[in-house]
């Protein structure tokens, strides 16, 4: 990212304008320049993983009652399986006996959703959600740079 900015101009249909207006107002970006700008940065992002190599992130939130018996046992398990790929957890305390973790991972794209998917399916979480990005598009890396076997861990489908 050079911070430098280019003056464009967009033609729309006024049906289309509105309707970016409304994304605008809903989302409170600044501007309608500024939600352009995230729409081409969504497409960028998917384009990218769209490479099961491509540098990526992810971020696994899953929740669960704490009081399940080995479910945190079996959580770690996981989380030390894709040891090289955890780069975060926190773990919250909700109400009652209900807990949600965050899992942060970094890797190759096909190595971040197949250790997403392992985690989602530990045996005592509830549900959860998975979120992935590619930090090229803020003109980083995730700096994940260690050798990959060409065998994928359990679990991965290796690259496609």
């Amino acid at each position: 990212m050079t911070g430098k900015v280019v003056r464009t101009t967009v033609s729309l249909e006024p049906e289309l304008l509105a309707q970016l207006d409304r994304w605008v107002a809903r989302r409170s970006n600044r501007s309608r320049s500024d939600a352009v700008r995230d729409l081409i940065r969504q497409h960028a992002t998917r384009e990218t993983l769209a490479d099961p190599g491509a540098d990526a992130l992810g971020a696994v939130a899953l929740l669960y009652r704490h009081t399940t018996p080995n479910v945190l046992r079996r959580l770690t398990a996981v989380e030390h399986r894709w040891g090289d790929h955890v780069r975060s957890t926190q773990h919250i305390h909700l109400e009652g006996d209900a807990c949600v973790e965050v899992v942060v991972l970094f890797g190759r794209r096909f190595e971040v959703a197949a250790a997403a998917e392992e985690l989602r399916g530990v045996k005592g979480i509830l549900g959860g959600g998975y979120l992935s990005a590619s930090p090229s598009v803020a003109g980083g890396t995730t700096g994940h740079r260690h050798p990959h076997p060409r065998t994928a861990r359990r679990g991965s489908p290796g690259p496609r």
